[in-house]
């Protein structure tokens, strides 16, 4: 994957400069109608009448006014706008002068077109479950096997599928098989079961039935001391049937008797459960949040931290894990397959036995980003998209082969076939499936 680092200011400059349509510079003066530049203006009197002007205030880089040049006064170098601006322009903005017909937003457009163009050969890459940002780290779910499903969801941000693994193995020690009923100081609006039927591992899963469930009701249980501290992560499946928001539902981990006062009450662990989908079990990874201080832990407790008013919630095998210890071993091609139409991961029967009970990871790409600021950057070549947009552009105000005095086609075929050059050295994606 080619190295970024151009803004989309940075990529509209270079492609108005291309064009011979931009100059850019610092203002030394001005006001809400007028630009003032001594050292950067040229020319007579109505010198950049008509022209667009694109104006940055310095004090925070991000509040822009563009307006169009009424006037332009020689010896006091001082540009007068049609209309007002949305600031005082002063000593120290940036400022860009467009000619006709050539403006920022078309440029933007232009930008925007040449991602899309090369899109499907280059991908921005992604690994899911991803471990790279803090986010991601905290609280996310995961794909799981379980040796029945035969399909799985793709995350919506996976467009190009490289290779799929599965986790042969990993350090873990289970808090809660989840195949008896929890009994300590459980809310009394809630009522714990087991479910036999609807399970994901062992002889069954938890089954918490509540009724007009409101913030603060819990249901926990009990177990012999576990020392935990050498683990980073709490894994578990769950189901809920209705949907929830992240935080909507809280796992805690207690060192001490549990009680109403949940969260006063040697709770250790307070951790955030991600958004569910209402009737969908739900394989989910959470960041422990102190894992050093987890060296004693005897209770857990599912607390319902808003209102859920009736419903259920499933829970089954959870343990913690050290993440640093998984082994992921890459899962053979012709045991997955893709289904474009709903955007299923569909295993054979060969490939469910092989992937047995162990969560999965994909790693892929996502389609390139479309840039909406002035400070986002793409995943794709610089080159590729200055020189792009700008024969783009050139073909834009060509008129036609008739009407094109300039020989601005002729430019547009250069840069376009400059854009054709550098897609060539895109590194080639052999091994990837589309998604859609």
């Amino acid at each position: 994957m080619p190295v970024q680092g151009r803004t989309r200011e940075q990529l509209r400059q270079s492609i108005g400069y291309n064009l011979g349509a931009l100059k850019s510079g610092t203002a030394t003066g001005g006001s809400t109608n007028t630009l003032v530049d001594v050292n950067t203006f040229r020319g007579g009197d109505d010198t950049y009448n008509g022209k667009l002007v694109l104006v940055t205030d310095a004090t925070d880089g991000t509040t822009q006014t563009t307006q169009f040049a009424n006037d332009y006064t020689a010896s006091t170098n001082t540009i007068r706008f049609q209309q007002n601006s949305s600031f005082t322009v002063v000593s120290g903005d940036s400022y860009e002068i467009w000619d006709s017909p050539y403006e920022p937003s078309i440029i933007h457009d232009f930008i925007n077109q040449a991602i899309i163009d090369a899109t499907g050969q280059v991908y921005d890459p992604i690994e899911n479950p991803d471990m790279s940002t803090t986010a991601s780290k905290s609280a996310h779910t995961a794909l799981h096997a379980d040796g029945k499903a035969l399909r799985f969801d793709i995350p919506s941000n996976i467009s190009i599928i490289n290779h799929i693994y599965y986790r042969s193995s990993v350090s873990f020690t289970r808090l809660h098989a989840c195949n008896s009923a929890w009994d300590s100081n459980v809310t009394s609006t809630i009522v714990a079961s087991v479910d036999t039927e609807d399970k994901k591992q062992g002889t069954g899963s938890l089954k918490l039935l509540t009724t007009s469930a409101d913030g603060g009701d819990i249901a926990g249980d009990t177990f012999a001391s576990k020392d935990i501290s050498k683990y980073d992560y709490i894994e578990f499946w769950i189901k809920s049937t209705v949907g929830t928001s992240s935080g909507n539902l809280k796992i805690h981990l207690h060192s001490a008797a549990i009680t109403e006062g949940i969260a006063n009450s040697g709770s250790l662990e307070a951790l955030s459960i991600p958004a569910l989908t209402a009737d969908t079990w739900t394989y989910v990874r959470i960041a422990l949040a102190n894992p050093e201080t987890d060296t004693a832990i005897i209770a857990i407790a599912l607390e319902h931290d808003a209102d859920l008013d009736d419903c259920q919630i499933r829970l089954d095998d959870i343990k913690v894990v050290q993440n640093d210890t998984a082994i992921w071993e890459i899962f053979p091609k012709h045991l997955w397959k893709l289904d474009r139409g709903s955007r299923d991961l569909v295993m054979t029967q060969d490939g469910k036995f092989a992937a047995g009970y162990s969560m999965l990871k994909i790693t892929g790409g996502d389609k390139p980003a479309l840039l909406s600021a002035d400070s986002g950057t793409s995943e794709i070549d610089d080159s590729y998209i200055i020189a792009r947009a700008t024969g783009l552009a050139f073909a834009s105000a060509s008129g036609g082969p008739n009407t094109d005095p300039d020989q601005l086609r002729q430019q547009s075929a250069f840069w376009l076939g400059l854009a054709e050059q550098s897609k060539r050295a895109f590194p080639l994606l052999i091994t990837g499936r589309a998604v859609e």
